[in-house]
């Protein structure tokens, strides 16, 4: 048999939560460093908007391209998978936090179609 035919579920659910945990460690340090960049140059709030777009999908990309090396089979759809998990976690950890959502249905799935976008294109580059 071949190699990449006997990757286990447990091993694809362990690629997707380390690919995860990379994309919120690297989210983690892109908004510190979006924060330094705020105080530092007094930044608008529609330069900061475009910065945490730019977050996402920097992370989602990234997770999606270690889930594609881990995975090797269907990247692309692995990857899809790690963007639709972190807007989701994402999601969830809002409504925790917040109660209620911020921002309108709009934003929302614009977020959504970016982080899918980018997961998507880190697993088919990986």
């Amino acid at each position: 048999m071949d190699k990449k035919m006997k990757f286990k579920s447990n091993d694809k659910l362990a690629a997707v939560l380390k690919s995860l945990l990379c994309s919120y460690c690297v989210t983690g340090i892109l908004l510190l460093v979006l924060a330094f960049l705020l105080y530092r140059f007094r930044w608008k709030e529609s330069q900061i908007n475009v910065g945490i777009i730019a977050v996402y999908v920097i992370a989602t990309l990234l997770g999606g391209f270690v889930c594609g090396k881990l995975v090797k089979v269907r990247k692309f759809l692995w990857g899809l998978v790690i963007g639709v998990s972190y807007f989701l976690l994402l999601l969830a950890v809002s409504l925790i936090v917040y109660r209620t959502l911020q921002q309108g249905g709009i934003h929302l799935l614009t977020t959504f179609a970016l982080c899918m976008a980018g997961g998507m294109l880190g697993g088919m580059i990986s």
